[in-house]
C-alpha cells in the first residue's frame, strides 16, 4: 500500500513562521513585501474571525486573501473551488511555497482520497481543496465535523447566482456551512458582480451579515479594442501576426464548431492552437489545458467553458469572434489576459448577426418573463459597450458600480476616437424599407433593395416597385449594414423570434419613422494597423520588451523549465517572469541577495537559491 507515502507527501514540511503575523507570511512563504490594496484589510478580517464578501479583480490577488489566514489561523482551511484543474494548479504552486495543501477530487483514487482526509483528520494540512459537489455530501460534511477548521474560502463565489453566465446549482447548498459550522469564518470570493448579484451571493450563502470588500474593477494594464466583424479569420491572424506573435492567447467562439474550425485556421497557418470545449473527450480537454499551462505560445481556441480559474499569468490576449451574452461573461473572460499585470489586449469583433443570433436565443430560451427581461438588459449593455463613442472603460467600469474619473487613454475610442454622423434619413430610409416589404426579409435582402440592385429574387417578389427600391445608393453596402447594426442593437428592430433572420419594427422606432429625433451614428472606422498595445499611457512594457540581456533571460528561462518539468509543474509555478526579470536586472550573488527579489520565499529559496545563483554567475563568466 502507497498510504505512507501519500501521506509523506501531503505533509512535507514548510519553513516555520515565527509569530501568526500576516505581514511576516506574507514576506517568508510567499516573498512579497507588501500587501496590495484591501488585502491587509481582508486578511485582518478573517484573521480575527469574521465573514467577508470580497469582489477584485482577475489578477488582483484574492487568492492570498484566505492563503494567509490559511496559514495564521489554527487548524485546516477549506476552499471550496468549481474546477479541478484550478485546485490541482493551486495545490502545486502552494507546495512549491512550502505551504501542506491538498485537494479532494474525483481524479483521486481510493487510498489517495483515504490518505488526504488522514492527514486533514490528524491537522496535518494548511488547506484542503474541494469542489462544492463534494462538500455538501453528508460524508465530507461528517469528516469536517470530526476536524480543527481555521475557515471556509468560497472562490468564484458568482457562480451561486441564478442570473450569471457561470451558475452551478450545488453553490446553492453552501448556505448550509453557516449552520453547520457557526463560529468559522467564511470569505466568499469573486471578479466579477454587479451589484444586483453582489446582493444575491451575499443572501444566498447567508452572508448578509459579512463586511464587503469591493476592489477597484479596474485593469489598466488591459487594452480594450471592439471592431466591426468584415472578415473575421483574417481580422484575427492580422491582430496576432502584428501584435502578438509567438505569445500565449485565448480565442473564444460561441460554438463548437466554430472553435474546432478556428483552430484548424489557425494551426494551418503555423500556430499552436488548440481547440477546448464540453464536446471534445475529457482527456482531450486535460492535454490541450496541459500544453496551454506549461508551454510557451500557445493559443486556445474555446467555448466558455474554458478559463474559469486559469492561473496563468502571462496571457497576452483575448479575442472574442463572437458577442459574448452579457458584460459579466466579457469582463470575466477578458480578465484572463494579463495577470501578471503588464500590458495585454482584449480584442473583439462582432457584427449584425451576432445580435440577431443571440437575441433569437434570449426569446426562444424557457426562462420566465423575469429571466427574459434580465437577460435583455445585460445584453443591451453588452451592446451599449460595443456602440459607445466615449471611453470604453469608464462605460464597462460604471456598469460594476465603479468611477473613472478620466478617459483611461488605453481603449480603442480614447487612442482613434470614432466619428459620428447625422444619421436620421438613412434610418428613416432604413425602417421605412423594413415596413415596405413586409418585415419579412433577413440584412442582406434589404439592402440589395434601398441599394436598387435588380436581382431575380427583388423583381420576382415586386419589390423593384416598393417607394424604397434604390433610395439608398449613397451608402455602400458595408455602411448600410452599420445602420442595421446599429438600429437592431439599440432596439429599433428586432429579430424574427422564429428564428429566420427577417427584421421586424418595433414601438421604440415610431418617433424616428415620424422624424420626431434625430439620431447620431457610429461611423465604422476604416480597416488599417491598429495602435500597439504599449501605445497606451497606462500599462508600461511587457516584460519582454525590456529585456536588454536576452542571453540571460533565456538562459533562467531554461533554467526554469527544467526544473519545471522534473517537478511535473507548469514554469510559472517555479518562478513567474516577473520574478526571473528582477533575478536579471539584480544579478544576486548570495542567497540574502535572492530573498530579496520579489516572488522568492524562504521554500523556493531554499530549493532553487543555489541553482538559479549558480545559472546567474555563469551569465558573468560568459
Amino acid at each position: 500500500m502507497h498510504f505512507e507515502q501519500d501521506f509523506e507527501q501531503l505533509t512535507t514540511e514548510r519553513p516555520t513562521v515565527s509569530s501568526q503575523d500576516p505581514e511576516q507570511v506574507l514576506h517568508e512563504v510567499f516573498g512579497y513585501e507588501a500587501f496590495r490594496p484591501l488585502q491587509g484589510d481582508i486578511i485582518r478580517e478573517v484573521v480575527s474571525g469574521n465573514d467577508a464578501l470580497v469582489l477584485m479583480p482577475t489578477g488582483g490577488g484574492k487568492s492570498l486573501c484566505y492563503q494567509v489566514p490559511a496559514l495564521v489561523r489554527p487548524g485546516t482551511a477549506i476552499v471550496i473551488s468549481p474546477l479541478i484543474a484550478l485546485m490541482q494548479d493551486q495545490v502545486a504552486a502552494l507546495r512549491e511555497l512550502g505551504v501542506k495543501a491538498a485537494f479532494l477530487n474525483s481524479t483521486m483514487d481510493f487510498e489517495q482520497a483515504r490518505a488526504t482526509e488522514y492527514a486533514l483528520m490528524t491537522g496535518e494540512l494548511d488547506l484542503l481543496y474541494c469542489a462544492p459537489e463534494r462538500l455538501i455530501q453528508p460524508r465530507t460534511i461528517e469528516l469536517l465535523h470530526n476536524a480543527s477548521i481555521s475557515l471556509f474560502a468560497i472562490d468564484e463565489a458568482h457562480c451561486v447566482s441564478q442570473w450569471g453566465h457561470d451558475f452551478r446549482s450545488d453553490y446553492l447548498q453552501l448556505s448550509m456551512l453557516a449552520g453547520e459550522f457557526p463560529g468559522i469564518p467564511r470569505i466568499a470570493l469573486t471578479a466579477t458582480a454587479d451589484e444586483r448579484t453582489r446582493k444575491e451571493i451575499a443572501e444566498r450563502l447567508t452572508l448578509t451579515e459579512a463586511r464587503h470588500f469591493v476592489s477597484g474593477f479596474d485593469r489598466p494594464n488591459i487594452q480594450y479594442r471592439i471592431a466591426p466583424k468584415t472578415n473575421a479569420n483574417k481580422q484575427l491572424l492580422d491582430f496576432i501576426k502584428s501584435e502578438h506573435e509567438g505569445e500565449c492567447g485565448i480565442v473564444y467562439c460561441l460554438s463548437r464548431n466554430k472553435v474546432d474550425a478556428t483552430a484548424k485556421m489557425l494551426a494551418d497557418k503555423g500556430y499552436t492552437a488548440l481547440p477546448y470545449h464540453a464536446g471534445l473527450p475529457a482527456d482531450d480537454r486535460a492535454r490541450h489545458q496541459e500544453r496551454f499551462l506549461r508551454e510557451d505560445g500557445v493559443i486556445i481556441v474555446a467555448t466558455i467553458a474554458f478559463g474559469m480559474g486559469i492561473d496563468k499569468p502571462d496571457v497576452r490576449f483575448v479575442a472574442h469572434l463572437d458577442l459574448p451574452k452579457s458584460l459579466e461573461a466579457y469582463y470575466q473572460e477578458t480578465g484572463r489576459a494579463g495577470r501578471d499585470g503588464k500590458p495585454s489586449t482584449a480584442w473583439m469583433v462582432y457584427g449584425l448577426q451576432d445580435v440577431i443570433k443571440l437575441r433569437q436565443m434570449l426569446e426562444a430560451s424557457q426562462g420566465n418573463d423575469h429571466f427574459k427581461r434580465v437577460e435583455r438588459q445585460k445584453l443591451d449593455a453588452m451592446l451599449g459597450l460595443c456602440e459607445v463613442t466615449r471611453c470604453r472603460r469608464q462605460v464597462l467600469l460604471r456598469y460594476f458600480g465603479d468611477v473613472l474619473d478620466e478617459p483611461c487613454g488605453n481603449c480603442d475610442t480614447c487612442l482613434n476616437p470614432p466619428e459620428t454622423w447625422d444619421g436620421t434619413v438613412a434610418v428613416q430610409k432604413a425602417l421605412s424599407c423594413v415596413f415596405r416589404t413586409g418585415q419579412r426579409f433577413g440584412v442582406t435582402y434589404l439592402i440589395d433593395v434601398l441599394r436598387g440592385s435588380e436581382n431575380e429574387r427583388i423583381l420576382q417578389s415586386g419589390h423593384h416597385e416598393v417607394s424604397t427600391f434604390g433610395i439608398g445608393t449613397e451608402l455602400s453596402a458595408n455602411e448600410w449594414k452599420s445602420v442595421f447594426r446599429q438600429l437592431v442593437a439599440n432596439g429599433y428592430l428586432r429579430a424574427d423570434p422564429e428564428g429566420y433572420g427577417a427584421l421586424q419594427l418595433t414601438e421604440q422606432c415610431r418617433p424616428l419613422l415620424k422624424g420626431e429625433h434625430q439620431v447620431e451614428l457610429r461611423k465604422d472606422p476604416e480597416v488599417k494597423k491598429t495602435a500597439s498595445r504599449s501605445s497606451g499611457t497606462r500599462g508600461g512594457s511587457a516584460v519582454r520588451d525590456q529585456i536588454t540581456d536576452d542571453h540571460g533571460w533565456e538562459v533562467l528561462r531554461a533554467c526554469r523549465k527544467e526544473l519545471a518539468e522534473k517537478k511535473g509543474v507548469p514554469p510559472y509555478v517555479i518562478f513567474h517572469d516577473t520574478t526571473l526579470f528582477d533575478m536579471l536586472e539584480r544579478k544576486p550573488r548570495s542567497l540574502e541577495e535572492l530573498a530579496e527579489v520579489s516572488g522568492v520565499g524562504a521554500a523556493k529559496l531554499e530549493k532553487y537559491g543555489a541553482i538559479f545563483l549558480e545559472a546567474i554567475a555563469g551569465l558573468d563568466r560568459k
